[in-house]
């Protein structure tokens, strides 16, 4: 009987795809994420038409939040929370029938047209409810209550995704929709709750390592906690109240109090690793992104909302997802930490999609350029890391 994580690996002599949590979800994710801006670009000029009953900007805004967004989040939660419980992970056939059930959502979805109302979000909405009976029992087993906050996170994601599908059913843009912010609104708590400890772990370990004096605030301080309820009561704001000039003021404070955050982090001191610095940079485009978004509110002649709310959307939730994914896929496969050139090209690119949306002021070239860097990035995560999540780790 399988006494450990690794004998438990070990143990599953089936593909090594479904041997731990991060394997399927991170690969497949990139693959999605690429896929789905794959079928985007043509529908964005109307060169096709999707079989979705979602409007085509819905069903684009759909297929990254709650589609790519989940299965990172699945990745991510079924590899950390045996190290947070010390219980045994989730592999073999059981993780095989969560990632058949995720896949299962992005066909329904995107095929919804064909299917009778209310199978598409139904199957949609299984894969989060599950993933999430299965985290809260292993936090329950394992006694781990600090942890709950983030189970919290996952419940309000659900709850956003359920009301996307109920505003779209209505004939509503979902896009435009308080689902949407609030699935949003809860990808960037998530990065500010989940990043505000590694960011700052990641990093004081790294410049130890090299030796070097600078050492960012230990995670989790009063300021910290401070920001996080500040960026609560802000998020909520922006959720509920849109257009609202005490929104927009309170989104200004908001991205003052992240970019003091980020600066305590000592990111500027890691500029000799990307796998370090791209943290950093991730988590930068939360104040970056409320700033933004703010200004949008508070000085509406500017017309910078759509753009700014992709700061946060594309910014941070698409690079620390892309961030995260690399480091742990590096560190879970038993390689060296450290960022070669083609993963450097799959940041940038990352990068350089978020700035040609932002900047594409209502110009179809700078769509099609920012679509085009999206795929480089993912595609090249999938192309890059492929092999490494294909196959088992040495002596795993």
């Amino acid at each position: 009987m399988a006494t450990s994580s690794a004998e438990q690996m070990r143990a599953w002599q089936g593909p090594a795809l479904f041997s731990f949590g991060f394997r399927p979800f991170f690969l497949f994710g990139a693959v999605w994420a690429c896929f789905a801006m794959l079928l985007w670009i043509p529908a964005l000029s109307g060169a096709v038409t999707l079989p979705t009953r979602f409007d085509s900007v819905s069903w684009h805004a759909h297929a990254f939040l709650f589609g790519y967004l989940s299965a990172v989040l699945a990745g991510f939660l079924l590899t950390a929370v045996p190290n947070w419980t010390g219980r045994l992970p989730l592999v073999g056939w059981p993780l095989a029938a969560m990632f058949g059930i995720w896949l299962a959502g992005r066909v329904a979805v995107l095929f919804s047209e064909l299917l009778p109302s209310g199978v598409a979000p139904a199957i949609d909405l299984a894969f989060p409810v599950i993933l999430g009976a299965v985290i809260l029992r292993e936090i329950v087993a394992g006694k781990n209550w600090r942890n709950l906050m983030v189970l919290g996170l996952l419940a309000v994601f659900t709850l956003a995704n359920l009301l996307f599908h109920i505003e779209a059913a209505q004939g509503e843009v979902a896009a435009q929709g308080v689902g949407l912010r609030l699935g949003v609104g809860t990808g960037v708590m998530m990065i500010a709750v989940i990043g505000g400890r590694i960011v700052p772990s990641f990093t004081r370990n790294w410049l130890a390592r090299e030796g070097k004096d600078a050492r960012p605030t230990p995670p989790m301080q009063v300021f910290d906690k401070g920001v996080l309820l500040a960026s609560i009561a802000g998020l909520l704001l922006w959720v509920l109240r849109p257009e609202s000039s005490v929104t927009g003021l309170a989104l200004l404070v908001l991205g003052a109090l992240h970019l003091v955050r980020v600066v305590r982090w000592k990111g500027h001191h890691t500029g000799g690793e990307a796998l370090v610095w791209v943290l950093h940079v991730a988590y930068a485009f939360i104040p970056l992104g409320a700033i933004v978004i703010g200004l949008a509110i508070v000085l509406p002649d500017l017309e910078l909302t759509q753009s700014a709310q992709h700061l946060w959307m594309a910014g941070a939730i698409g690079a620390m997802t892309l961030a995260v994914m690399t480091r742990a896929t590096l560190g879970h496969t038993g390689q060296n930490l450290h960022a070669g050139g083609g993963t450097l090209v799959i940041y940038l690119a990352l990068f350089g999609s978020v700035a040609a949306r932002v900047f594409a002021g209502g110009e179809p070239v700078f769509y099609h350029i920012s679509g085009l860097l999206w795929i480089v990035a993912f595609g090249g995560f999938a192309v890059a890391y492929g092999p490494l999540l294909l196959r088992r780790k040495d002596g795993a």
